[in-house]
């Protein structure tokens, strides 16, 4: 088990030095890191065999997590590694042998400014109450995002923010504002009983890792209805399909409710995209949409499709559409027009305002 524990730790290590976001291991490959996007094999190591994968994987897990994951075939839960670095990790079973992907998060948390994101997020942290949601696939920087957002409040307001999280990622440092994270599993039975206790906490700014279901859905719009700051996270890829799918996770008969209450209630949507950026690393592309007059009439009257184009038509509000965003990033040549038509919704309709700049 030393040996094991010994490989696992040189490996971490390597991750770290090599500014990795992830590390991979399955068996038949190499150790696999993902830098800048990319996956990359690590060709120095040993191919991972069934023993070598059980013996890393189980050195990560304490006795109780062990059980979890043989209950569950698969577990996450956050990993410290000698208080260098801290890791987001999922254990699981493909084709019955054991496998894992670790996600490195920061020490440090970065500001808006520093992630390259639009000024406006600063915004965002002087309201409060309201709902703000960062959406964006997976890997896309969006605790990230969310951990500049709240790190900024704790060192500008004397709240009480509570994060809800499964696992508990980036771990803020409490400056003016007491910041108390709640990790499920370790700190609440269920991310539902953390939901429906959270009220009693007296908070001021709520943070809900994930939105999964309805459940979580509700309690986030209910929460920024009774005067507090709330932020979320979905996995989406626009602010449109975002109210969407909100609406369309409810039984048709709360619908009409859902969307009395997200017209009423929402704030902000952030959707990002982390790009290569030419120089090496990775920078953002951001769709901004906030809710004016015009998106609130828009959700109350079911006409989702037509949020775009408001959008499109209201930059001096400070929204921007995720084409403006990227034709501004291969305009300042940080990222190539092939990799910006690689993450456009619309590619042909990025050329034509590329043309127009």
């Amino acid at each position: 088990m030393e040996n094991y524990e010994d490989k696992l730790k040189e490996l971490l290590i390597i991750t770290a030095k090599q500014s990795a976001s992830d590390l991979h291991l399955a068996v038949g490959r190499r150790p696999i890191l993902r830098i800048d996007g990319a996956l990359v094999p690590l060709q120095r190591e040993p191919m991972i065999t069934p023993e070598l994968a059980e013996g890393l994987i189980m050195s990560l897990l304490t006795p109780d997590q062990k059980e979890r994951f043989h209950k569950d075939k698969q577990i996450d839960f956050a990993y410290s590694f000698e208080d260098k670095a801290r890791f987001r990790v999922n254990a699981y079973l493909q084709r019955g042998y054991l496998a894992a992907a670790l996600r490195l998060i920061p020490s440090r948390i970065r500001t808006i400014d520093e992630l390259n994101l639009p000024s406006i997020l600063h915004d965002f942290t002087r309201l409060s109450q309201g709902f703000i949601i960062v959406v964006g696939p997976a890997g896309h920087g969006k605790s990230t995002t969310l951990a500049g957002i709240l790190d900024e409040i704790n060192h500008n307001r004397t709240d009480h923010i509570i994060t809800i999280e499964d696992p508990i990622e980036y771990l803020f440092t409490q400056d003016k504002s007491i910041v108390s994270q709640r990790e499920v599993g370790n700190d609440a039975l269920s991310f539902h009983s953390a939901l429906r206790t959270v009220l009693r906490q007296d908070p001021d700014v709520i943070m809900i890792g994930e939105m999964r279901d309805t459940a979580s859905i509700s309690t986030a719009m209910t929460a920024s209805e009774t005067g507090h700051l709330v932020f979320s996270t979905l996995h989406t890829n626009s602010a449109a399909q975002t109210v969407d799918r909100i609406i369309d996770s409810f039984p048709a008969e709360q619908q009409g409710q859902v969307v009395s209450q997200l017209a009423a209630t929402l704030v902000a949507i952030v959707s990002e995209r982390l790009l290569p950026r030419t120089s090496g690393g990775r920078i953002p592309a951001v769709e901004i949409m906030i809710v004016n007059p015009a998106i609130r009439n828009l959700i109350r009257e079911k006409k989702v499709y037509q949020i775009d184009l408001v959008i499109e038509t209201s930059v001096q509000e400070g929204m921007t559409t995720l084409n403006r965003s990227l034709a501004r990033l291969v305009k300042n040549k940080e990222v190539s027009l092939e990799t910006a038509e690689l993450y456009s919704l619309n590619p042909a309709e990025l050329r034509i305002l590329l043309e127009r700049i």
